[in-house]
């Protein structure tokens, strides 16, 4: 019978649903048709497939071959079909067994020499291919990130002749060696800014909670150089975190084995689009907030982003997850990112610098704030000002706390919150709230003169509340009192505007 069926995976979103690849040889003129909804990079498959076959001294069937890619609704991209499509042919050619074909999922982009090139999503293709029970054969890089997936079976090659002597039982592949990388993760030091003792205890809170942070100041106070320090403050990242985290930058091909439980970094430029920043496209990729995910997005100059970009970011900060639709499809893609944006307080920047420079007005420093929504800075739970420093911290050699000093008790309180609720703060529902964020007879009066005098809304009350149990738990107190309501409202700066 001159059928062979081979399994492979398909991307869609964070999901990569399984792709059966038919070959089927037939008599009459030569041919080579593929069919299943491929697109460019696909079809271009029988021109590389062809030369692979070629130049590993394998026959090229001078007949009518039609592939089929299953399920025909679902789009095919990319060149990861170019290894399955190839040993299609030689097994329905009969120029290797196909008894051990269904025992294997294949990718693998082909060079014209045969040789395998790497694939992007190749982690999340594992994930799903380990559920269903199945081993992978990959090219060896791509092996490489896939192997982190637990108890997966994974063998790397690096041609199509590898691949043909396995499935012959002549020359077996070693299975990929499941060892993570020990590579401890470097982030710059907080200790290397200059005083903001302030902003430095913001941060601190920011980590502990998982809470999302503004800074405000005149140019040139540190705020992107705390911002670039935030990751180094942060809770380790947990073996699932680490996954999810590589998987997303897997399927942009982003993926390095270095950056092995690294808190990811964004800080995409103010000229960035709304689909940059979300995702999207034909076959939807994921934007920088899911690149982001389990790490930090940091966006500097905020009002200089155009509106409707910095308004995308309302539900993903709700949510933590964005669906992108399309009138074919849709693509879900988490999107649990802690949010740090800087922004300068008036046109010029220098408003409320001690060496006076300001010369803006004040419907001017009105409409320069009026860029960034109520709702989206109603989002933010803590909104600090970062000032210029004295001449005296600026002159000063001495250093702050080391980032080592500071992650420890960040560490300690997400501890606490993961042993009361089972997540972090920044995460409790309103009933959540209810239960693990009571405060007492006098903390409440406070909390109440605050919702009159600044007309909070219900969800800025709510945040103060997380703030708020969030600084607790740093103090490593049960109970919310008084003092730890008061610093949490100190941190709603445009509320106070």
């Amino acid at each position: 019978m001159s059928l062979a069926v081979l399994y492979s995976r398909a991307l869609s979103g964070m999901d990569a649903p399984p792709v059966t690849v038919e070959v089927h040889l037939a008599n009459g003129l030569p041919n080579f048709t593929i069919v299943g909804l491929p697109e460019a990079e696909v079809k271009e498959s029988k021109d590389r497939v062809r030369a692979a076959l070629q130049t590993s001294r394998f026959e090229f069937p001078a007949r009518r071959i039609t592939v089929n890619l299953a399920p025909a609704d679902l789009p095919k991209e990319s060149g990861r079909f170019d290894l399955p499509i190839a040993l299609g042919i030689l097994a329905a050619s009969g120029q290797i067994p196909r008894d051990k074909l269904k025992d294997y999922e294949f990718a693998g982009e082909l060079a014209l020499t045969g040789e395998l090139r790497p694939i992007r999503g190749a982690l999340a293709m594992t994930l799903k291919a380990h559920r269903d029970g199945r081993a992978f054969i990959l090219p060896q890089q791509s092996a490489l990130e896939a192997a982190l997936v637990q108890d997966a079976v994974i063998y790397p090659a690096t041609t199509l002749l590898q691949v043909c002597a396995h499935l012959a039982g002549r020359e077996p592949l070693p299975r990929q060696a499941a060892t993570p990388p020990s590579i401890i993760p470097h982030y710059p030091d907080l200790s290397e800014v200059k005083g903001q003792l302030a902003a430095k205890r913001a941060l601190e809170i920011a980590a502990a909670g998982g809470h999302s942070l503004l800074m405000t100041g005149p140019p040139g106070t540190g705020k992107s150089m705390l911002a670039a320090r935030f990751p180094g403050i942060l809770p380790n990242m947990q073996e699932d975190e680490a996954l999810e985290s590589a998987a997303i930058a897997s399927l942009n091909g982003g993926f390095k084995l270095e950056n092995w439980k690294q808190r990811p970094y964004r800080a995409p430029h103010h000229t960035a689009s709304a689909v940059a920043l979300v995702g999207g496209g034909g076959n939807p990729r994921p934007g920088e907030i899911s690149l982001a995910h389990h790490g930090v997005l940091f966006l500097d100059e905020l009002p200089e982003f155009t509106r409707t970009v910095l308004e995308v970011l309302r539900e993903p900060l709700e949510s933590g997850r964005i669906t992108i639709s399309r009138a074919a499809r849709q693509a879900d893609f988490p999107a649990q990112f802690q949010l740090v944006a800087a922004m300068n307080p008036c046109p010029c920047g220098f408003l409320g610098h001690h060496n006076g420079k300001c010369r803006c007005n004040p419907d001017q420093v009105a409409r320069y704030r009026a860029r960034i929504s109520g709702p989206l800075l109603d989002r933010i739970d803590l909104q600090i000002d970062v000032p210029a420093l004295p001449e005296k911290d600026l002159t000063n050699a001495a250093v702050g706390e080391t980032s080592q000093q500071v992650r420890p008790r960040v560490e300690a309180a997400r501890q606490r919150q993961l042993a009361r609720q089972g997540k972090p703060n920044f995460l409790l529902s309103t009933l959540e709230i209810d239960a693990h964020c009571a405060v007492d007879d006098a903390a409440s009066q406070l909390l109440k003169q605050a919702i009159t005098k600044l007309d909070l809304s219900a969800r800025a009350y709510h945040r103060i509340l997380k703030v708020a149990r969030t600084i607790a738990d740093l103090a490593g107190v049960v109970n919310i009192t008084t003092p730890h309501i008061a610093e949490a409202i100190q941190y709603r700066r445009f509320d106070k505007n």
